[in-house]
């Protein structure tokens, strides 16, 4: 069994499951949340190939494992940076280092052999059968019912930049309000079908022209709804403002249990449709500027186009580029295709 097989028999829609899970129940980060989970589960395969019981099929459940089992840092920075362009054996044992610090997995070190185990949790465990998922659809921000959902979604989206979720999400409430008052057309959200919750959002934020001189400087000096911080560093332009060239998108998330390639097309798309609205109020926009906190997000990114304009030295956040007129020419069908399964 090797770090590279792992999506062979454990398939990402059901990590992306166990993800989603894992940060309701037991409050990890989206990172923090994927790479044990794709430790699990490799941990599990292993246990297997060693008593000769290597499944044929794709692993269905995370279970307890029987033992500790054998496991690198080079087969963990493996299973944790595929397919991204950050990170290393040390970086790898860094991030066990904190699974370990949260109670989550267990460490044992003869001086020649790490072995790990993950933790026996009964939040961790997850029932066999799982209830079909709802249709979702795409539908404007509507700031009386959609403010508070959509304000603990990006505080669990955010969350390893958050150290007061209670004040964050109370934050993030109160200015998606005032963003909407002031300019609405720029919010979108996807809805249940059913109970009409908001499980996606997006903001398109225009900014001011004295505003853009921060996506070219690191990301965390601009870091507002996460901090304690009293003023935004980015001002929203006033609707039919010819000055106004730039967007920030300042919010464009699915939560993880929705997350499909269906649903990512249903984000693109509608990102496009509303882009060409907004040219409308805003006859010069060209420049489209988003953070990248997640490096889950790198492959995404590289396929739509964007491009780093600024980094962070100490940490792997960056601010990317793209113009508004290649956004709307893309393919989203190309696009999402193009993942990695």
């Amino acid at each position: 069994m090797e770090p590279k097989n792992l999506d062979q028999y454990f398939p990402c829609s059901r990590q992306k499951y166990y993800v989603s899970t894992l940060q309701r129940r037991v409050g990890l980060t989206l990172r923090r949340a994927e790479c044990l989970v794709r430790l699990w589960a490799y941990l599990l395969l292993k246990e297997s190939q060693d008593q000769g019981l290597l499944p044929e099929v794709s692993l269905a459940n995370l279970t307890p494992q029987r033992d500790f089992v054998a496991c690198t840092h080079r087969e963990a920075a493996e299973l944790f940076y595929a397919n991204r362009d950050r990170g290393s054996d040390r970086a790898a044992g860094l991030m066990l280092d904190r699974l370990a610090s949260l109670g989550v997995l267990d460490k044992r070190f003869d001086g020649q052999t790490l072995c790990l185990k993950i933790r026996t949790m009964p939040e961790l465990l997850t029932p066999a059968t799982e209830a079909p998922l709802p249709e979702l659809f795409a539908d404007a921000f509507n700031p009386r019912t959609d403010a508070v959902p959509a304000a603990q979604l990006m505080t669990r989206t955010y969350s390893e930049l958050v150290k007061d979720p209670a004040a964050t999400s109370y934050k993030i409430t109160k200015n998606l309000r005032a963003w909407a008052d002031h300019y609405r057309p720029c919010m979108r959200v996807l809805r249940r079908s059913d109970t009409l919750n908001p499980v996606g959002i997006t903001v398109l934020y225009p900014v001011t022209s004295d505003s853009e001189v921060h996506f070219f400087y690191p990301p965390s000096r601009s870091f507002f709804l996460t901090t304690d911080r009293p003023t935004d560093p980015f001002t929203m332009a006033t609707q039919g403002d010819p000055n106004c060239t730039s967007i920030y998108v300042r919010a464009w998330i699915i939560d993880p249990l929705y997350l499909s390639r269906h649903t990512l097309k249903q984000l693109i798309h509608d990102t496009q449709v509303t882009l060409h609205q907004m040219k409308e109020d805003f006859p010069a926009l060209c420049d489209l500027y988003s953070m990248m906190i997640h490096p889950s997000y790198e492959e995404l990114r590289r396929l739509m186009g964007f491009e780093r304009v600024s980094q962070d030295t100490q940490r792997p956040y960056s601010w990317v580029y793209m113009s508004i007129d290649r956004y709307l020419n893309l393919d989203a069908v190309e696009v999402v295709n193009a993942l990695t399964p």
